[in-house]
């Protein structure tokens, strides 16, 4: 598929040593459903625990997403859910949808530095995502919501927690996201950022994509093929050496 946006110069990601990588609908493409799963388990999450009818627990859902950066923020806050609760619960998901992708695998272990993944997920559901794609040995750590304290992206303390705790400088980091509202903390640090495509339209900043005519000054570069975006990543690293 041609691209929307173009990407012809890769020349900022010289300065790049630490590649950052969100997880959900990032690393699997969005049309394998996965998670959506996950979606629609939070709704029944919320329906069992305010006891309401489904279609007004995803009311609730999608508020406190939009409100709260995550529908798991606005559940500690309103109603002190235990996050292990909610976590253990909604990523009890089937992985069958996603097939190992070794073409990724060895296009990420390719680039030179350190990989991160920095998810609003938890380690388990992107350990066991990982080990089905076969990419886990790709990366040097999980950064995820209980490390940062429960507090999600896209705020900027969620950032700077990553930054400190895996000793990330930004101005030599890379993020790739699916959310385009959780690349502006990225940029206002500092570092490259990368909108991959999504076909999962689940928020406003992702359904204001289809009236772009340019990129936002806070996204740098996009792409619909994760893989391929990072090989070229790699062949343009080739062709300066």
């Amino acid at each position: 598929m041609t691209e929307r946006f173009q990407n012809a110069d890769l020349s900022g990601f010289a300065r790049v040593s630490e590649w950052v990588f969100d997880l959900d609908n990032t690393l699997y493409p969005a049309d394998s459903n996965l998670f959506a799963q996950v979606d629609q388990r939070m709704g029944g999450f919320i329906s069992e625990l305010l006891r309401v009818p489904f279609a007004e627990a995803r009311r609730v859902q999608k508020d406190y997403y939009y409100r709260y950066g995550t529908t798991l923020s606005g559940l500690m806050h309103e109603h002190k859910v235990p996050p292990e609760t909610f976590m253990d619960y909604v990523h009890d998901i089937d992985l069958s949808p996603i097939s190992p992708a070794p073409q990724l695998a060895a296009a990420i272990e390719a680039l030179p530095g350190r990989k991160f993944i920095f998810t609003n997920g938890s380690v388990a559901h992107a350990t066991r995502v990982c080990d089905k794609l076969g990419l886990t040995h790709v990366f040097d750590g999980v950064f995820d919501i209980c490390a940062a304290q429960y507090v999600p992206k896209p705020k900027l303390e969620c950032y700077h927690s990553f930054l400190a705790a895996h000793g990330v400088h930004p101005q030599r980091a890379a993020m790739f996201e699916d959310l385009p509202h959780n690349l502006e903390a990225p940029h206002a640090l500092g570092m490259a950022t990368v909108l991959v495509r999504s076909s999962f339209h689940d928020h406003p900043s992702q359904r204001a994509i289809e009236a772009w005519d340019f990129l936002p000054a806070h996204i740098h570069h996009y792409t619909e093929d994760l893989t391929a975006f990072v090989e070229s990543l790699n062949a343009a690293r080739r062709s300066e050496s």
